[in-house]
């Protein structure tokens, strides 16, 4: 039998396979047999022991890994949409819209733009991990930055939306997703 120690070592070994694969091979969207196959686990076990060690399911990873690789080509216009969502092996730039609304609070174009248009509103919190800004749409929350100097932070979501326009000010996005902060850590003082 081995021992806890031995067997969470063998785990993060799995896990460190199973992500270079992904990383690797992310443009085939490998399935979850696939991937559980090159780490020689069942597909049931290895998604338990992944979204265990990484925090997410294999399939969240893989659309995590694709639309970075996507948001890569957009920027500073490298690529149209349709190529885009090729290139990052999406089965079509309505795949890469849902994406970029699911994670991104933001459709495709709106972040190929620099954010043109777009209403961000954006506030500071402190959390057991440090001071943050957190930024969101009328679709979600777009941007999470950790950092002690407001004036740096700000700067750094407007150079990542130059086409947006800002409004301080908290909602409802934003409260929901710093609950995830705050849940079962001890209150922050100061």
């Amino acid at each position: 039998m081995l021992s806890q120690w031995d067997q969470n070592s063998i785990n993060y070994q799995r896990i460190e396979k199973a992500i270079h694969f992904i990383n690797d091979n992310f443009k085939a969207q490998p399935s979850l047999e696939e991937i559980a196959s090159v780490v020689n686990l069942s597909p049931f076990h290895f998604q338990r022991v992944f979204s265990k060690w990484a925090g997410v399911t294999p399939k969240k990873f893989i659309q995590f890994i694709s639309l970075e690789y996507a948001k890569s080509l957009l920027k500073n216009n490298q690529s149209t949409l349709f190529d885009a969502a090729y290139e990052a092996g999406l089965s079509g730039s309505s795949r890469l819209h849902d994406l970029f609304i699911n994670i991104e609070a933001m459709t495709p174009g709106e972040f190929k733009s620099g954010g043109k248009g777009l209403n961000i509103n954006y506030s500071f919190s402190k959390t057991p991990f440090g001071p943050l800004i957190i930024a969101s749409t009328v679709k979600g929350v777009c941007h999470v930055f950790f950092d002690e100097d407001k004036e740096r932070a700000v700067a750094e979501l407007k150079n990542r939306f130059p086409g947006a326009n800002y409004s301080q000010c908290m909602d409802h996005f934003q409260l929901g997703a710093l609950q995830v902060f705050h849940c079962g850590w001890p209150p922050v003082s100061g």
